[in-house]
């Protein structure tokens, strides 16, 4: 019997913001209001860890951000539990900034 491989959620992220890069800032945008509506830390994580993957990848952001590429990959996973100073500078390493309007 021939198996099927099904994409995740995540892999069809990637590839749809890959190819319109310029819908980034909305995606995050709106992974923050659920954010702050749910309090789902880790679908925001998640969103973010989607974007750092877009924007070159966990080593490109270790080298841009300065911080420890297992540390990102463990501060971004489902179990990740970042301190709001990691989260903070990897949005300022990936050009992005948080908000409040």
């Amino acid at each position: 019997m021939n198996k099927r491989k099904f994409r995740t959620l995540n892999e069809i992220e990637e590839e749809y913001f890959t190819r319109h890069p310029k819908e980034i800032k909305q995606y995050l945008e709106v992974a923050l209001e659920e954010y702050q509506k749910d309090g789902n830390e880790k679908a925001f994580l998640a969103s973010l860890a989607v974007v750092a993957k877009i924007k070159g990848g966990f080593t490109k952001l270790s080298k841009t951000s300065g911080l420890n590429r297992e540390h990102l990959y463990r501060a971004l996973s489902k179990d990740g539990d970042p301190k709001f100073s990691t989260v903070m500078h990897i949005l300022n390493s990936l050009g992005l900034n948080l908000k409040v309007a």
